[in-house]
């Protein structure tokens, strides 16, 4: 069974758009694709080095995934893994945590050490 914790690596100026307006429509990857993009506890790291490289000024944004189904769905991606996706939009209810993701000294992101 896969994990109730997803996770989502956002801009925070996307992210604080979505607080303004009390739902999160996705960045636009996931508005082309159809769907929000999120990554398992043990995949986040690979998104941010294979998305997100280099960019400063994201937040980590923690979801129970829970609170989300059935929209929730997990899918085959990269290599066959089973990443979530949301068919919807993203209701703040959901969301557990919202926390800065920096970058460090070489140029990797910092995760939370709990994660």
């Amino acid at each position: 069974m896969p994990p109730n914790r997803v996770y989502k690596i956002v801009p925070e100026q996307l992210w604080r758009a979505a607080e303004a307006a009390g739902a999160f429509a996705g960045a636009p990857v996931d508005l082309a694709d159809g769907f929000i993009h999120f990554s398992a506890a043990d995949q986040v790291r690979e998104t941010a080095a294979k998305h997100f490289a280099g960019l400063r000024d994201l937040l980590l944004v923690a979801i129970d995934g829970d609170r989300l189904a059935p929209a929730l769905k997990w899918e085959p991606s990269r290599g066959g893994a089973l990443f979530p996706h949301l068919y919807g939009p993203l209701g703040l209810d959901a969301v557990v945590s919202v926390r800065p993701l920096p970058l460090g000294a070489d140029g990797r992101h910092l995760f939370p050490e709990d994660l």
